[in-house]
């Protein structure tokens, strides 16, 4: 068994990466397409996405410390609209490359391959790729102190998602998607549905829901 007390700060720098981004197990990872205020494009992965509400429906990203230039955090600010998108087998290698650190400007969705789309009146770029996207505006931006990070709360106000993935109660269904999810900072899954359990009252067990 492997023990760590009081200070993890002591560890060595990239374990205590790779640990501590690991100690919360699976998390959602994404594609955010933004779009600065001159037009430039911009594509970034994100493993911090996290829901807030359904009504009205919300959703926050954690940003690491940044300054407001042609990138997520600025372009964010800027246009007030971003797009969400699910990450797929086809080209989960593309997206883990957009974090790379590309010069100012360019465009992360030629740099890795994939390609822009727009719909509808959204301003911000989608991934084509993706199957279940979604665009959001700003709601809220929180400054983190602590660590100089940011929290970008948004308002969902348009999702794109294959009919064959909805239920007729709403559930999306993920595996049909072909959404895949992340451990740590770069260990990419798929995933296998155990079972969808009925919703929980007290003195009485949970059933399967088929």
């Amino acid at each position: 068994m492997i023990l760590f007390e009081g200070d993890l700060g002591k560890l060595e720098r990239r374990f205590r990466a790779n640990f501590i981004n690991s100690l919360g197990g699976f998390k959602s990872v994404v594609l955010i397409g933004t779009k600065s205020a001159i037009g430039n494009e911009n594509l970034a992965i994100f493993s911090s996405l996290f829901h807030i509400g359904a009504d009205p429906s919300l959703c926050g990203i954690v940003i690491r410390p940044n300054e407001e230039k042609q990138n997520t955090l600025g372009n964010i600010m800027a246009t007030k609209q971003y797009t969400i998108n699910h990450i797929l087998p086809d080209f989960y290698k593309q997206a883990h490359q957009s974090s790379a650190k590309y010069e100012e400007g360019k465009s992360e969705f030629e740099e890795v391959g994939l390609t822009p789309e727009f719909i509808d009146s959204i301003t911000a770029p989608f991934v084509k790729e993706s199957k279940i996207k979604f665009a959001c505006k700003l709601i809220q931006k929180i400054d983190i102190q602590l660590n100089g990070t940011f929290i970008i709360i948004g308002e969902i106000i348009a999702v794109s998602a294959p009919s064959n993935c909805v239920h007729e109660d709403g559930k999306i269904d993920l595996e049909q998607s072909e959404t895949i999810t992340l451990s740590g900072l770069d260990t990419y899954h798929i995933t296998k549905q155990i079972a969808r359990l009925s919703y929980a009252k007290t003195n009485k067990p949970v059933d399967e829901i088929h």
